[in-house]
């Protein structure tokens, strides 16, 4: 379970001080599926470096299966599986050695990294990418091999920013599939969307920040009750008080 509590970071000083994000709170518990949801410049992308240790917040706690992750920073990235917004592959690796690697990292023996990358291999259908180097990879193919290395260490909680970003139509379906999995294992998954078709397919829970706050933390069916609307989209417009449309 990952649980953010008043969270607030900001850049700059003066009269150039931003506010990326200004006291966002929630909970995205194990077993379900949590969407991040947010327009460009709202936080999400801040609040998630926040939660995988990346960025350190100026106030405000995360606590992940109840470790502070600001007072113990390395357990929590043991419990941790993070596709990051940059994937961030060695391009002189195939995706089966990138995964290895980061086994290695985890402290993996070499059978379990051997049975564990077949696996995501497998579950993610890359076995015709898995022993190319990953330069020259398409935007679809590098988040599969990062997803795949994210998960080697076999983390409780997941956490995916964009995973379905450059896929196509059958690898999109296969990553719902996968999604709906780890769901199923009893893992916390939170992932950010800037796709109602995906968020109304997989999410169990909806968070909504604008302007670096949480404007909304429901269910999708108790959004579109909130709101009146019966389209997620339209719904998630009337909730950041904007027509600007979704962001990335």
């Amino acid at each position: 379970m990952i649980e953010v509590r008043n969270l607030h970071k900001t850049f700059g000083s003066g009269a150039k001080k931003v506010v990326a994000v200004d006291g966002v709170g929630f909970t995205a518990r194990d077993g379900e599926i949590t969407g991040l949801l947010g327009p460009n410049g709202a936080g999400k992308t801040t609040t998630l470096r926040c939660l995988y240790t990346l960025m350190r917040p100026d106030s405000g706690q995360v606590l992940v299966d109840g470790v502070d992750a600001a007072a113990d920073p390395l357990s929590v990235r043991r419990s941790l599986g993070v596709l990051p917004d940059a994937r961030g592959l060695y391009k002189r690796l195939t995706a089966r050695e990138n995964i290895a690697y980061f086994g290695r990292l985890h402290g993996l023996d070499e059978a379990t990294i051997r049975s564990r990358s077949d696996a995501a291999i497998r579950a993610l259908e890359m076995e015709d990418i898995a022993d190319r180097r990953t330069e020259g990879f398409s935007q679809g193919q590098r988040v599969k091999a990062a997803i795949a290395r994210a998960l080697v260490h076999d983390p409780k909680n997941v956490i995916l920013d964009e995973p379905t970003n450059g896929l196509d139509v059958m690898a999109t379906r296969a990553m719902r599939t996968f999604l709906k999995q780890l769901k199923n294992e009893g893992r916390c998954v939170l992932f950010s969307s800037h796709i109602m078709q995906e968020v109304a397919a997989l999410c169990d829970r909806i968070v909504v920040i604008a302007r670096g706050r949480v404007v909304a933390d429901e269910s999708p069916d108790a959004l579109r009750t909130q709101t009146g609307e019966a389209n997620l989209e339209d719904a998630f417009v009337k909730l950041i008080g904007s027509d600007e449309g979704l962001a990335a």
